[in-house]
């Protein structure tokens, strides 16, 4: 039996990208095939964790496919059916408030408006510093909207960032599995 595609769409976090990266190598070598998407600042800013075109190169080598970069070449990813599933990780504040308040102005928000509107099950691997605070109330109307699934969270730094979470990105796969059966993963606040 065939494996599901897996749309990976990142945004920047980019303290989290060498965990991502590791788990995205891992799914692809379960034998999944991986859509990459990454946003205008995933794709474009250099950090001190990283060059933007180091990563770029990594994810394409991995996934061996061009890393969607474009909101025109996002489009299609739901009427094509290019993938199955679409997971957004790392995903971070913006992103979420983008998705909880229907802004649809990135390649990522894209890919995940283009998966929603044909069904497709979109999971979420939340990395923000302001989780428990701004970015709250767009997790809570996250989780209570239809084909979205998160990773399980929790927080990586109480003592000195109390209001920060990120997603176990090695709980990647296992979300993505259960979401294709309808299920969310649980606890999802770890």
């Amino acid at each position: 039996m065939e494996k599901p595609v897996l749309g990976f769409a990142m945004c920047g976090s980019f303290c989290t990208f060498r965990r991502v990266i590791d788990e995205m190598r891992h799914i692809a070598e379960e034998g999944y095939p991986i859509l990459p998407i990454m946003s205008q600042n995933a794709c474009q800013t250099d950090t001190r964790f990283g060059r933007a075109s180091d990563y770029i190169w990594e994810v394409e080598d991995i996934c061996g496919r061009k890393v969607i970069r474009t909101i025109v070449d996002a489009e299609p990813i739901g009427p094509k059916k290019m993938v199955d599933l679409m997971i957004v990780a790392p995903c971070t504040g913006n992103t979420l408030a983008k998705l909880a308040n229907g802004i649809t102005d990135t390649p990522v928000t894209m890919a995940v408006k283009s998966s929603l509107r044909i069904g497709l099950p979109v999971v979420l691997a939340p990395a923000t510093n302001d989780a428990l605070a701004a970015s709250a109330q767009n997790i809570g109307r996250l989780l209570n909207v239809q084909n979205i699934y998160f990773v399980p969270m929790r927080q990586d730094n109480p003592e000195k960032k109390p209001f920060s979470l990120v997603a176990d990105f090695t709980l990647i796969l296992p979300a993505a599995l259960a979401a294709l059966e309808k299920k969310q993963i649980q606890p999802v606040f770890r």
